[in-house]
């Protein structure tokens, strides 16, 4: 009687131990939402970074062990992101005049489809199917240098119609231009993507600045991942020897935004929609962004001051939770067809909605993030971790053990 008791507490133990992470199944739906979900450009272009990051890593600037410019044969795993690549240069008019990848009032979100598009065209993708990928990327370059409106020190706006500078731009802009001035051989376009984001944070650091009054959770961690891309992508490139200030200063600045946002994380193990407004709603879409760039900082920067909240974060996400906790999914934070939830309405950043593209890709990219730390070693993670895990090890073999002897 005592060993089958032992036997079921060690298996609920084992079950739990396995319980704060996705299944093959449970991810994939996640991804399904977010095709199904994802027709703005910067849905588009946050989709096709996410894949990357979990399908390819090999091509990620994310990646440390990952080479820049990346290999010149594309993998059947990237076809998704090509796929997005060619959808949007397809549509592209003839005129000789610059125009962005989609035409909308957002100047800052077309750019964020330009990794994948340069891929498109380093991969070779365009003599398969006559598209010209080096010719659009070209041209948005040239209408965010030349169509878009700058602030007097050089910050281009995140809106064309007029002048604004959103948080959103450092994760959809800079890292598509310093991607162009390395697979182009030109460091003064690589430097360009860190002056950028220079130049936003200068001007967006403190709520006083900028159009949005609050410390919006998702603006945090749309700042820090396309600064974690950026560093990524100078740390990866044939300029990484010449540009180590510019990498420090990433690395800090990311760690800027980790110590604000985290003296703020609620005993949920989540973030408010605005951070320190205890009075707005838990957003699961920023807490999973956010956590997945405490574990890129730790592989990136060697910081990893964070990672034991990020774990809460990731933990709580992931939850199994009773059937009236779980909208038929059995995840306390998805329902039963894989849509991120609790989650800020995409299109009016003040309301909570019910479905967003970005949140599912948020939960790509922490699912990516947290499986690259875990294969390094998990490297910062706390002796309690460790002690934990080796428990679990432990416990799992004796389980192995004492379920042999009770078949005997």
């Amino acid at each position: 009687m005592i060993r089958r008791i032992l036997v079921v507490f060690l298996v609920l133990l084992a079950e739990n131990a396995f319980a704060q992470n996705l299944t093959d199944d449970q991810l994939n739906a996640v991804k399904e939402r977010l095709a199904q979900g994802a027709k703005q450009s910067w849905e588009l272009g946050t989709e096709a970074q996410a894949l990357t990051e979990l399908d390819t890593p090999s091509f990620s600037v994310l990646t440390t062990s990952a080479s820049l410019p990346p290999p010149q044969s594309a993998p059947g795993s990237l076809e998704e992101v090509l796929t997005i690549a060619q959808s949007a240069v397809s549509k592209l008019s003839t005129s000789s005049a610059p125009q962005p990848f989609y035409a909308n009032s957002a100047a800052g979100d077309p750019p964020s489809i330009g990794v994948s598009v340069l891929i498109a065209n380093w991969t070779g993708r365009g003599q398969q199917d006559n598209l010209n990928y080096a010719g659009a990327a070209t041209d948005q370059l040239e209408y965010l240098f030349l169509k878009v409106p700058r602030t007097s020190d050089g910050a281009i706006s995140h809106r064309v119609e007029k002048l604004q500078l959103w948080s959103d731009f450092v994760a959809m802009t800079p890292p598509f231009i310093s991607y162009y001035g390395v697979v182009t051989g030109n460091q003064s376009m690589v430097e360009e993507g860190y002056n950028q984001i220079k130049l936003y944070r200068n001007y967006l650091l403190d709520s006083s600045a900028g159009t949005d009054p609050g410390h919006w959770s998702t603006g945090n961690g749309w700042a820090a991942i396309g600064m974690l891309r950026v560093l990524g992508t100078i740390a990866r490139s044939q300029f990484s020897g010449q540009m180590q200030s510019e990498q420090k200063d990433l690395t800090s600045w990311v760690g800027e935004i980790h110590s604000g946002m985290y003296a703020n994380l609620r005993s949920s193990g989540l973030f408010g929609n605005y951070a320190d407004q205890n009075s707005t709603f838990d957003d699961a879409a920023s807490t999973a962004l956010l956590a997945s760039t405490v574990y890129r900082l730790s592989l990136l920067g060697n910081v990893h001051t964070f990672i034991p909240m990020a774990e809460k974060s990731r933990q709580a996400l992931f939850a199994q939770g009773s059937s009236s906790s779980t909208n038929g999914s059995g995840l306390t934070h998805f329902t039963s067809d894989g849509w991120l939830t609790p989650v800020v309405n995409p299109d009016n950043i003040g309301q909570q909605g019910t479905q967003s593209p970005e949140g599912q890709a948020f939960v790509v990219e922490l699912s990516a993030a947290y499986s690259d730390w875990v294969k390094a070693g998990s490297p910062g993670a706390s002796s309690a971790s460790h002690l934990g895990a080796s428990l679990m090890r432990w416990w799992v073999i004796v389980l192995a053990v004492l379920t042999g002897i009770a078949l005997l």
